[in-house]
């Protein structure tokens, strides 16, 4: 097959498009130019990737796909042939389009090298398929034995919400929720979330930062956005201010869900947000406020652990919308 020209091979009736890509990727830790190609075939409930490189210094045992490792590799060539229930797939359904992605990523001690390319399967909304939850309001991820929820809610966050347009200065009512069956009991957290005019982020995408720094919600710096007092600890509501981004748009929010062991919180993972005449404010404890006291500066990340292996939580990212933000003065 020549590898400049774009192909369409469906192996679904529901199957969009997928195609060999030359793709030109920066690492911006050693402004190294990796030239690869990257073949993605889309099944029905599958996905093989191959990976191709040109003339880098990958060790092509090093590429992941979401959690997973290579099923095999050579020298210049790294294949995945994985389910959508591995590897840490999302499912992203709006309007009549169900897409699957995760990111092919690629890190090494020993080089500079690294980078993360996104992979995307998109498919026709099958006609028979809805969330387990009201449609278009909520959308449900699965991981591992837990099982995230992400929702427009009504006023009062007793129920699902009836519109998804809301005024400029109206509040949004967001609820993340964690299912936790089989865990001991999880603080709901969200770490990052940003607004959007796509159901993807692609790095040409304009964003408008809401939470940031794992768990403050900058917008309440400059609007009266605020975490309301949690009803349960696997819950986290959030009543936010209708912006001007994106106004009269569908606007979707892309956030980073985390699921994590209440004894075991640091600066890290927290719900912080700015009061006004008062500062930064914890959600969850007032007299651990401290935790947000680098808000303005810059919260050091660490590795999220599984609760798989016995260690203290998990993240999941999740999208939300569309929604649309209106203003009667325009």
């Amino acid at each position: 097959m020549n590898k400049n020209t774009h192909s369409v091979q469906s192996q679904h009736p529901f199957m969009m498009a997928f195609f060999w890509q030359r793709a030109l990727l920066v690492s911006l830790a050693a402004a190294v130019s990796v030239y690869a190609d990257m073949k993605l075939d889309c099944g029905t409930d599958f996905v093989t990737l191959v990976w191709t490189e040109g003339r880098s210094r990958a060790d092509t045992s090093l590429f992941r796909l979401g959690n997973c490792f290579p099923t095999s590799f050579s020298a210049t060539e790294a294949v995945f042939s994985v389910d959508f229930d591995d590897c840490d797939f999302r499912r992203i359904v709006t309007g009549d389009r169900m897409m699957f992605t995760n990111d092919l990523t690629y890190s090494s001690d020993s080089t500079p090298l690294s980078f993360s390319h996104p992979v995307v399967c998109a498919y026709e909304r099958p006609e028979d398929w809805y969330p387990r939850l009201y449609a278009p309001i909520f959308n449900t991820y699965g991981l591992g034995d837990l099982e995230f929820h992400f929702g427009l809610m009504n006023a009062d966050f007793s129920g699902p919400a009836e519109s998804t347009s809301f005024p400029l200065g109206s509040f949004i009512p967001i609820m993340a929720s964690v299912a936790q069956e089989s865990h001991q009991p999880l603080l709901l957290f969200l770490q990052e979330c940003v607004a959007a005019t796509t159901p993807e982020l692609q790095p040409e995408s304009t964003l408008y930062p809401i939470i940031a720094n794992e768990g403050c919600l900058v917008d309440s710096l400059v609007s009266r956005s605020k975490f309301e007092p949690r009803q349960k600890s696997s819950e986290l509501h959030l009543s936010l201010q209708a912006f001007r981004f994106g106004l009269g748009e569908e606007v979707f929010i892309h956030c980073k869900l985390m699921a994590w062991d209440p004894n075991s919180l640091d600066n890290t993972k927290k719900a912080c947000h700015y009061v006004k005449e008062h500062g930064w404010e914890q959600l969850d404890n007032s007299a651990s406020r401290y935790l947000c006291a680098c808000c303005e500066s810059d919260c050091k990340s660490r590795r999220v652990r599984s609760l798989a292996s016995g260690k203290r939580g998990m993240a999941q990212q999740a999208v939300l919308g569309p929604l649309t933000i209106t203003d009667v003065n325009y």
